[in-house]
């Protein structure tokens, strides 16, 4: 039914190659809720577009909406829900896309697929030990993954806000600014970030406010001079093959009054799934 299942979404789940969950989940948020309300905004945004993919013929990829976890008040409740409805189909071999919900939503996700890099777009580099007096925090997203799969195979592309914790850590994770990415293109950005990592299969994760806000306005924390939306389908693309995960997380719908920003989520899930596509 439109807008409560991601458009196109038609496939069984014994049969499909790829799978969407949502996780309506916003209660570390520091600055702006709403992102709960994503995953149903998003979905009912993936019917502005045609069935057609317009760069990517031809394009066949069988997909199941799993629905939404439930909305938990606790962050481990959450993960508990995500791991438990995920780890079935990646166990399968399936693609995976989450949508969030804040950042906090990726780290489970991660967990299951096991052995892999994660590559983030993100504003805020996320690597805090603790925030707000919670280690799940989605101010700690990017050091609760490489606790999991060590700071070797996690990398963070279109930084621009940085904490003093952060630049004094004893084991950083590395990052490129957005203001680099400007001067040397993100291309260049991307490969270095795929040749550091270790893992050869990749997690994408997409903070919505690694996008200009000129672009995504509708988030909890923008962060001017950011990537762009063509920045980002170009990532998808360059990693291509060892995408095996992709997640957009921080669409606040209420600070997104055009949909413009739940469009652009839902435009980017439409690009990975187009993308794995062609590796089934």
């Amino acid at each position: 039914m439109f807008g409560l299942t991601f458009a196109d979404a038609e496939s069984d789940l014994s049969d499909a190659d790829a799978v969407i969950l949502g996780v309506p989940f916003d209660r570390t948020a520091c600055l702006k809720s709403g992102s709960r309300e994503a995953p149903f905004a998003v979905r009912r945004a993936s019917y502005c577009f045609e069935r057609m993919h317009f760069e990517h013929r031809p394009y066949s990829i069988n997909v199941h909406d799993l629905g939404n976890t439930d909305d938990f008040y606790l962050s481990e409740d959450m993960m508990d829900d995500v791991r438990f409805l995920l780890s079935p189909a990646i166990n399968d071999g399936k693609f995976t896309v989450v949508i969030g919900g804040e950042h906090s939503v990726t780290l489970p996700a991660v967990e299951c697929h096991g052995d892999v890099s994660v590559v983030s777009i993100d504003a805020h580099l996320d690597s805090r030990d603790e925030f707000m007096g919670t280690k799940y925090s989605h101010a700690c997203t990017m050091r609760r993954c490489a606790d999991v799969i060590g700071t070797e195979n996690v990398y963070v592309l279109g930084v621009r806000s940085i904490s003093e914790e952060e630049l004094e850590s004893d084991d950083p994770v590395p990052y490129i600014d957005s203001y680099t990415i400007m001067e040397k293109g993100i291309g260049w950005a991307v490969r270095k970030a795929l040749n550091a990592v270790k893992n050869k299969n990749v997690y994408l994760t997409l903070d919505i406010d690694g996008i200009d806000p000129a672009f995504a306005p509708g988030t909890g924390t923008p962060e001017p001079f950011g990537l762009t939306p063509m920045d980002v389908k170009h990532t998808i693309n360059l990693i291509g093959k060892r995408l095996v995960g992709f997640d957009v997380n921080e669409i606040s719908p209420p600070y997104d009054p055009s949909g413009v920003t739940s469009i652009l989520g839902a435009r980017l899930i439409k690009e990975a799934l187009a993308v794995r596509s062609k590796f089934i």
